[in-house]
């Protein structure tokens, strides 16, 4: 049982953060995005690709996010999640932003961790299926 309450509040814990970025990012969509798109002004990536990234990724913090808070289809989300933060990370690492990557690795660690312990989810919509 302990196993299941900590897969539960670490679930839901990632997704009180993605979320909370998400929500935090929408109602500024336009000052964030621009934010990013300076940020990656010296990359070798297409602009229009971190304007699109940039536009798209509140959305899809917020949603997973909000799926990983339920435990709805808790196996897809959490790779979902995870490949977010693979993309987050390539992206850092094209601006040699090597402290960010430090962060968005931790942030694969937790991903490592819910999708291995697949089996504890519990106290999710789901209760341990994808």
């Amino acid at each position: 049982m302990n196993k299941n309450i900590a897969y539960a509040l670490l679930r839901i814990s990632m997704g009180v953060n993605l979320l909370g970025h998400g929500l935090a990012r929408i109602p500024k969509l336009s000052v964030f995005a621009q934010g990013m798109e300076k940020g990656f002004e010296k990359s070798w990536l297409p602009q229009p690709f971190v304007h699109l990234f940039s536009t798209t990724l509140p959305f899809l913090e917020f949603i997973i996010g909000g799926l990983l808070i339920i435990g709805f289809k808790t196996r897809l989300v959490n790779m979902a999640g995870a490949a977010l933060i693979i993309m987050l990370l390539f992206g850092s690492s094209t601006v040699e932003d090597w402290e960010a990557m430090g962060i968005q690795m931790i942030y694969a660690l937790f991903f490592y961790i819910l999708i291995s312990k697949i089996e504890d989810n519990c106290f999710a919509l789901d209760r341990k299926t994808s």
